[in-house]
């Protein structure tokens, strides 16, 4: 028998602005240099039809859309996401690193657009086959920052970005409280820390986790 490492699912979460994909293409990197074989994606998109959701649901000028409708679109992107990308990839012993996941959801549309953290739990639980990530990186940010962050330069919101100060308030505290209901699976960690220092603490928590997957055991 030939043996392969299990894959591995890490989430990136967080507020609009904390830094998500600047922690993941370093940890893509540094993974990568040693060897592992890593997939950076995001939500909503990683699939054609994931990315065509991605431009209903956050482009400005497709006109109003109602939070149940939102939650949706969502959980029909995610669900295309999981199946086609995430499980084949974790099959393969492939680390998958997503720009955010289920919690996203939980987050602004069940805080945020006050649709209730259970029902939009349970709705993405199902169009996920209660797929969820090995770890959880949370970069908590102040939603003021946060705005600072992403506004910066010439960069323009999209539609969930320029929300309220309210609104992302919300989500950070859902985001936190995910956090705390289930501390095992997450690493919490503040924005407003160096760049290299986050890196760091994501390294050594994801190192931890490889050192300990056991090895598939696959056909000669």
């Amino acid at each position: 028998m030939t043996t392969q490492n299990q894959g591995l699912f890490i989430a990136f979460e967080g507020g609009d602005g904390a830094g998500k994909s600047t922690q993941a293409s370093l940890l893509a990197a540094a993974l990568e240099s040693r060897g592992h074989t890593v997939l950076r994606t995001r939500e909503p998109g990683g699939t054609p039809i994931g990315e065509k959701l991605r431009s209903l649901v956050l482009d400005h000028g497709h006109g109003h859309i109602d939070a149940r409708t939102e939650a949706l679109i969502f959980a029909a992107s995610r669900a295309a996401h999981a199946t086609q990308v995430i499980r084949p990839a974790l099959e393969d012993g492939t680390v998958v690193l997503s720009d955010r996941y289920i919690d996203s959801s939980v987050a602004y549309q069940g805080a945020g657009r006050n649709l209730g953290a259970d029902a939009v739990r349970t709705l993405n639980n199902w169009a996920t086959d209660e797929l969820h990530p090995d770890l959880t990186v949370l970069l908590d940010v102040e939603p003021a920052i946060g705005r600072q962050r992403r506004t910066a330069g010439e960069a323009v919101e999209d539609r969930m970005e320029s929300e309220a100060d309210e609104f992302h308030c919300r989500i950070r505290e859902a985001f936190l409280a995910l956090a705390q209901s289930a501390p095992e699976t997450y690493l919490v960690l503040p924005a407003h820390q160096a760049v290299e220092e986050l890196s760091a603490q994501i390294l050594a928590r994801v190192t931890t986790l490889l050192d300990a997957v056991p090895p598939l055991e696959l056909a000669p």
